[in-house]
């Protein structure tokens, strides 16, 4: 099967072999037709199978043959994503595949100024990528008119009902006209999800497709425990150690990039750092002169390295753990590629230690620990295994209460000389789920 014979169109055709795509993935070979037959789609898929390129190509295409041009303030289609960094990542994408198409494009998140989104939007995207949160203060303010929308896509709906967005969901879906198109990508088909997809779906095509989520045998894996605080001197200490002379490394955000390049260029060490902040040509620069040997360290984001090819790369460590763990799998395969082998390296603090689960129940198995010495962490990393579980140590047991004796009671809580005071129980939020007090949708 190719391309071709999913019916897409020549722009779309040059640029997947621009991209180096050659046969469909088992998500985009099902979504791709179902999409441009115009029907709902509610499929599991998760990182690392080729769902962005499953609904933006035929999204794509829909748009270039059909419906009016764009209407000042309007988007007509809409793709929703629970964070920035995914916001960004499916944005860099859906670019990619419009760069022979006349289309607009546009990403909208929280955490920079509203205004220049604003000013952007007064003409009109084709596709708007967007977190609901900004999305809605957008719409509120009068920037942003959604009744020319033709189709919404959900990413990754499972985190986004995760994070807490269910009542900006629910907002949204009350914002949204009637007569559309609605895809729902989610990593599970679980019962929260099922439920969001009967309300904002009509007669979905429902697919399901395993993720590659196998990590490479030829890549040597371990993870280093450390506290949060000491990673970039623990970074360091190892490089050093290990004589390392060409390392790529991977941070969770833009600021971890620049703070971690900022105490190595100060240390000496030549280093550089990629991520979505920095212009395409200063990136491009940075990866030419780590290929070229000529930068021994280079930093980026999960957003800026995706599709790098390097080859020869002996190491790949993690600085910080990947939100999604199939990103994992992406981060440790730029090493141990055509044969040859290579070493991956996780710094871990007490914090990452759900990632970590993740990650080992997605790879199916348990990484190794070496503990460094002088390194230890005061803050344990709790055990973990491949089954998915955080392994929780015992608790001591409490000391009889001695009997008898008079004066007050109810004196709160005190422990004696030496013992530990238990800790206070936690309680497990509930997650939310929207509830859209609709009535019978329209058929298409």
């Amino acid at each position: 099967m190719t391309f071709a014979t999913l019916g897409l169109i020549e722009p779309l055709l040059r640029a997947l072999e621009t991209l180096g795509y050659q046969t469909p993935t088992p998500v985009q070979a099902q979504a791709i037709p179902a999409v441009l037959a115009g029907r709902d789609l509610m499929a599991a898929a998760q990182t690392g199978t080729g769902k962005t390129a499953g609904f933006a190509l035929p999204l794509l295409q829909l748009l270039t043959l059909e419906g009016p041009k764009v209407a000042a303030n309007s988007a007509r289609a809409l793709i929703l994503c629970p964070t920035r960094e995914l916001a960004e990542q499916v944005h860099a994408s859906v670019a990619e595949y419009a760069q022979h198409l006349p289309l607009t494009t546009y990403a909208v998140y929280g955490g920079v100024s509203i205004n220049p989104q604003m000013m952007k939007l007064r003409k009109g995207v084709d596709i708007l990528v967007a977190t609901p949160g900004r999305l809605i203060d957008l719409f509120r303010q009068n920037a942003l008119k959604l009744n020319q929308l033709q189709t919404l896509v959900l990413d990754e709906a499972d985190r986004m009902l995760d994070l807490g967005f269910s009542e900006e969901l629910a907002n949204i879906y009350r914002m949204l006209p009637k007569k559309r198109q609605t895809l729902l990508f989610s990593a599970t088909f679980s019962d929260d999800i099922r439920l969001l997809a009967g309300q904002m779906l009509n007669d979905p095509l429902s697919i399901e497709v395993s993720p590659r989520n196998v990590a490479a045998n030829t890549v040597k894996q371990w993870v280093v425990p450390v506290d949060k605080k000491r990673k970039p001197e623990l970074f360091v200490h190892l490089m050093r150690k290990g004589r390392w002379k060409q390392v790529l490394v991977f941070a969770k955000t833009r600021n971890g990039v620049d703070a971690l390049v900022d105490k190595l260029q100060g240390l000496g060490i030549n280093a550089d750092g990629i991520h979505g902040d920095k212009p395409q040509a200063t990136r491009q620069r940075a990866l030419d002169r780590f290929k070229a040997s000529d930068v021994q360290i280079l930093v980026a984001t999960d957003v800026a390295a995706r599709g790098l090819d390097i080859e020869d790369l002996p190491l790949v460590v993690n600085f910080d753990l990947p939100i999604v763990a199939e990103d994992y799998i992406h981060r440790i395969g730029r090493t141990g590629r055509a044969g040859n082998t290579g070493e991956a390296i996780s710094l871990v603090c007490a914090d990452e230690v759900n990632m970590l689960s993740a990650i080992e129940m997605l790879t199916r198995q348990t990484l190794t620990r070496k503990m460094e010495p002088d390194f230890e962490p005061e803050h344990r990393v709790p055990d973990t295994d491949a089954s998915g579980q955080v392994v929780k140590k015992p608790k001591k047991p409490k000391k009889p209460k001695a009997s008898g004796g008079g004066g007050k009671r109810n004196l709160g809580k005190w422990v004696d000389s030496g013992e530990v005071a238990p800790a206070e129980p936690s309680i497990k939020p509930v997650r939310k789920v929207p509830v859209f007090n609709t009535g019978p949708r329209k058929k298409k």
